[in-house]
């Protein structure tokens, strides 16, 4: 990744960092789709101990950078990105960085729900199969249904762990999506507006399951709902117009902005 200019506009994140353990970092993160600028010299730290929300208008970039965390904009041939983005002090995208690996560590959640076209266990024992987490089909077992637990899908799921994952409900696929994800081991875990197809009970079940694995994974999460953001972050940014403008405690951001272009997103002035 090139070097970016020092003048490029930044949000330092040290204000906004207390006594936690720094699971990511991202300095004057730029992203270009060909000539056109997406974002703009973003700089934040992760750490296990919060939950962060990435909070902002429709294209304001909130997605763009989420996906850069793991490289998913490898997938855009037009994509550029510069900057520097480390998991662990590791430059994820070095030359060295195998980027399988790297998303097994930094898993995804999508904003729709995508089970594979197979039973329960095989959707969660999919990763771990191709990772070799397991040696033998006890192993196996035990790793399908712990991800289970902690995806708060287990008792729904048990007795039908050969039923086809897509004939779950929406809010069971997206929770199977998350025990997918977790069945591999991830340090860090990022959610693209996860709860946006989803009902208000499914979106409680999501939000309780994001309070119940804080702690044990980075997490990151995109979503357009201030109010959910405000619910299971303990970290916000904001984002506008490709630029990250804010970025404090949640509580903060919500009632004492510090930038007015933060307060009249929270206000409802413009969205």
């Amino acid at each position: 990744m090139t070097e970016m200019a020092t003048n490029a506009q930044t949000v330092t994140p040290s204000a906004a960092t207390d006594a936690v353990t720094t699971k990511m970092t991202a300095r004057d993160v730029s992203v270009f789709y060909g000539a056109k600028q997406a974002l703009k010299s973003v700089s934040i730290d992760v750490s296990r101990e919060n939950v962060v929300a990435f909070i902002g208008p429709s294209g304001c970039g909130k997605s763009t950078f989420l996906r850069c965390l793991n490289r998913m904009n490898d997938t855009v041939a037009s994509a550029r990105v510069e900057g520097e983005i480390k998991l662990d002090g590791e430059d994820i995208y070095s030359a060295q960085m195998d980027v399988v690996q790297l998303r097994a560590r930094v898993g995804m959640v999508f904003q729709k729900p995508n089970p594979f076209p197979k039973s329960i266990y095989e959707n969660v024992a999919y990763g771990p199969r191709i990772h070799g987490l397991a040696k033998t089909r006890a192993d196996m077992d035990n790793i399908v249904e712990g991800s289970l637990r902690r995806a708060g899908l287990w008792e729904e799921a048990k007795d039908r762990l050969q039923e086809s994952g897509t004939a779950m409900s929406g809010g069971q696929q997206q929770r199977l999506c998350i025990a997918r994800a977790i069945a591999v081991d991830p340090e860090v875990i990022l959610m693209d507006e996860p709860c946006s197809a989803l009902d208000p009970i499914a979106t409680a079940k999501i939000e309780e399951l994001i309070d119940d694995l804080r702690g044990k994974y980075a997490i990151v999460i995109v979503t357009h709902n201030m109010q959910q953001a405000a619910r299971v972050s303990q970290k916000t940014a904001f984002f506008h117009l490709g630029t990250m403008v804010e970025y404090g405690d949640t509580s903060t951001i919500f009632t004492n902005p510090t930038e007015p272009r933060t307060k009249d997103y929270i206000t409802g002035r413009y969205g």
